[in-house]
């Protein structure tokens, strides 16, 4: 068995959800949250805003932890345990500019209704579900945008 720890963001802007498409050679196609590999020294929250910047070319502001997900898959010599660390983040615009290099093809914001259904994986429904549940808490507060990650 492999291990693997993964980091990403549930990037909202004016109530919208950023999510990316990927398509792998037409083996692989549907909509994903922004998320990548810890590299070694870097702290989780360091490794999902490294990753939503190179996935999607926005520069988020983290506001908050909000769970992990886990999940296994094989791969040709093993089983990989996956645990993904998320965040809730904010973004300053709706710019957003997939990433060619890792087979993402489109992104863009969605209401969260719309993003919902877009989202190919149970495990990133979830996370998108506590997300905004954070987000409408945070709003209603007057916290949105003041508050920062700590």
């Amino acid at each position: 068995m492999i291990e693997a720890t993964s980091c990403g963001g549930v990037v909202i802007f004016r109530g919208k959800i950023l999510l990316l498409y990927k398509n792998y050679k037409n083996k692989y196609e549907g909509w994903v949250l922004p998320k990548g590999t810890v590299e070694a020294g870097e702290e989780y929250k360091d490794t999902a805003m490294r990753e939503v910047y190179e996935e999607t070319g926005v520069k988020a502001t983290l506001m908050k932890y909000i769970g992990k997900s886990q999940y296994s898959f094989t791969v040709p010599e093993d089983v990989v345990e996956k645990t993904v660390h998320w965040y809730l983040m904010m973004a300053d615009s709706y710019y957003s500019k997939p990433q060619r290099e890792e087979y993402f093809v489109d992104s863009g914001y969605y209401k969260y209704h719309e993003a919902y259904h877009l989202l190919k994986f149970p495990n990133e429904k979830q996370m998108l579900e506590r997300a905004y549940e954070e987000y409408q808490e945070l709003k209603k507060n007057n916290l949105w945008g003041s508050h920062r990650y700590e």
